[in-house]
C-alpha cells in the first residue's frame, strides 16, 4: 500500500508539471519514461533490461527489470543477472539460464533515486517548455499578439502572453508617443524569434509596416478577404503614413472602403498608432502617375522620370511646392518611400501667363483622354502643347484626329486670352 500511495504522490506531482508547463498528456508519457530511464542508467550503467510502463488511464506506472539467472558463484551484474538461490524464491520452477522478469519499486532505489528523478523531470520540462514556446512564435512572424505588460524597463518592456510566455518589445520598436502601464494590453507585431543556446526571444514591433498592413487586415475585410491588396506602405512612425491599395474588383473603391464610411475603418488604426496621419491611395503601375498620387495634396504641372537612375523631376506652382513638401520635409520623403523614386521639386514658373489644369477642360475633352495624357507626364495645357503633334501621337497612342482636336481646343483657350 505505501508502495502505490509513493506511485500516485509521484504521478501527482508530474501532473502538476503538466497543468503548469501547458504539456499534452502523451508528450508527458514519454517525458517520464525518458527520465525514468535517465536516472536507472546513471545508477545502473544501463537501461536497456528495463521496461517501463506508464498508465496515463490510471494514473500509475510500473518498472520490469529482465535479469538472466545464473549459478550462485558465477554471479557478477546483479543488475542483469540473479543467483539461482534469489531467482527460487521467486519461483521454484526458475532454472540456470532463464530470463526473470520482476516488477521493481522505484522509490526502493532511495530518496537520492527519486531526487534525481524529479530533477531530471523537471529540467526536461523547462527544455520542452522552450522548444514549445519557440515553435509556438516561429510561425507567428509577421502576426499581431496580443500581451499584458508585465515590467518597463528603460530599453525594452517585457510582455506576458496568455499562457505567461515573455516576450519582448524594444524601445527602439515603440511608437514615439506610446506610453504603456504594468497589467495593460498592448498590441504588436511579431518581427523576430531567436533561439541561442535554446533561450527563445521573441521580439515584438509596432514601427514595422506589417504592423500597420495587420491592423489594415483587421478593420478592412476587403483587405482580409483578398478584394483589396496593400501593395506598398511608407512610414514614419507615430507621425505619417501613405499606403498605396488596390483592387481586384472594379466595384470597390479601394480607397474609400479603406477609410470607411466618415473615417470609421481608419479611425481605429489611427489610434491605435497614436495618432499618426494615414494617406490612403490608388497604387498603379505607372510611375508618373503613382508619384503624382504619392505627392497628394500637392498638384503638379509636369514630370520628368529617370528610369536608369530612378529618379524624377517633378515640377509645380509656387503656391503647390509647401504643400509636396509637406511639414518637416515628410510629404516628399514618404512619397520618395512609397513610390522609390527620388523626387526632386522645382517651382513651375511660367513666364507667359497663367497655366491651366487639364480636368478643367473635362466638358470638352473626354475624362480618359485627359487620364491618358497625364500618365505621359501632361498635367497642364501647356504641358501638351510644349510637345509636338506627332510626339503627343507616339507617347499617348491616341489616333491622329483626337490629337488634332485636344490641340485645338488647349490653342483656343489660349487665343481667347
Amino acid at each position: 500500500m505505501a508502495k502505490k500511495q509513493e506511485t500516485v504522490s509521484m504521478i501527482d506531482t508530474f501532473a502538476e508539471f503538466k497543468e503548469l508547463k501547458n504539456i499534452d498528456r502523451t508528450t508527458l508519457i514519454s517525458v517520464l519514461e525518458e527520465a525514468f530511464r535517465n536516472v536507472i542508467s546513471k545508477m545502473f550503467g544501463s537501461d536497456e533490461n528495463y521496461d517501463i510502463i506508464i498508465n496515463p488511464d490510471k494514473g500509475d506506472f510500473e518498472i520490469w527489470r529482465n535479469r538472466e539467472v545464473v549459478a550462485d558463484d558465477e554471479l557478477e551484474d546483479p543488475n542483469l543477472q540473479i543467483s539461482l538461490t534469489e531467482a527460487r524464491k521467486i519461483d521454484e520452477d526458475y532454472e540456470i539460464g532463464e530470463e526473470i522478469t520482476d516488477e521493481v519499486n522505484f522509490a526502493g532505489f532511495g530518496r537520492r533515486a527519486v531526487l534525481n528523478l524529479r530533477q531530471a523531470l523537471a529540467s526536461k520540462i523547462l527544455e520542452l517548455q522552450k522548444d514549445n514556446l519557440y515553435n509556438k512564435y516561429k510561425d507567428r512572424v509577421g502576426q499581431i499578439a496580443a500581451a499584458e505588460v508585465y515590467q518597463i524597463w528603460k530599453k525594452e518592456i517585457l510582455l506576458l502572453d496568455d499562457e505567461e510566455n515573455e516576450l519582448i518589445l524594444p524601445k527602439t520598436e515603440q511608437i514615439p508617443g506610446d506610453f504603456f502601464r504594468k497589467n495593460e494590453t498592448a498590441r504588436a507585431v511579431v518581427v523576430k524569434v531567436d533561439n541561442q543556446n535554446n533561450n527563445p526571444r521573441i521580439v515584438l514591433s509596432r514601427t514595422s509596416n506589417l504592423f500597420m498592413q495587420r491592423l489594415f487586415e483587421l478593420e478592412v475585410p476587403e483587405i482580409h478577404d483578398g478584394l483589396i491588396t496593400i501593395k506598398r506602405i511608407a512610414r514614419i512612425p507615430g507621425e505619417r503614413a501613405k499606403v498605396a491599395v488596390e483592387s481586384y474588383d472594379d466595384r470597390i473603391d479601394p480607397v474609400g472602403a479603406c477609410v470607411g464610411m466618415k473615417g470609421a475603418r481608419i479611425h481605429g488604426i489611427v489610434r491605435e498608432l497614436r495618432n499618426e496621419n494615414i494617406d490612403v491611395i490608388n497604387y498603379t503601375n505607372n510611375t508618373a502617375l503613382f508619384i503624382q498620387r504619392a505627392l497628394s495634396p500637392a498638384k503638379i504641372s509636369s514630370i520628368k522620370i529617370h528610369e536608369t537612375e530612378k529618379r524624377a523631376e517633378v515640377f509645380l506652382r509656387p503656391e503647390e511646392v509647401s504643400l509636396a513638401i509637406g511639414k518637416g520635409g515628410l510629404n516628399i520623403k514618404l512619397a520618395s518611400m512609397l513610390t522609390e523614386y527620388i523626387i526632386d521639386v522645382f517651382r513651375d514658373i511660367d513666364v507667359d501667363g497663367e497655366d491651366i489644369y487639364l480636368d478643367e477642360f473635362s466638358d470638352e475633352i473626354e475624362s480618359w483622354v485627359i487620364e491618358v495624357l497625364k500618365n505621359i507626364g501632361c498635367y497642364t495645357a501647356k504641358n501638351v502643347l510644349a510637345l509636338s503633334r506627332e510626339e503627343i501621337i507616339e507617347k499617348a497612342d491616341l489616333e491622329e484626329n483626337t490629337v488634332d482636336e485636344i490641340l485645338g481646343i488647349l490653342k483656343a483657350e489660349f487665343e481667347d486670352e
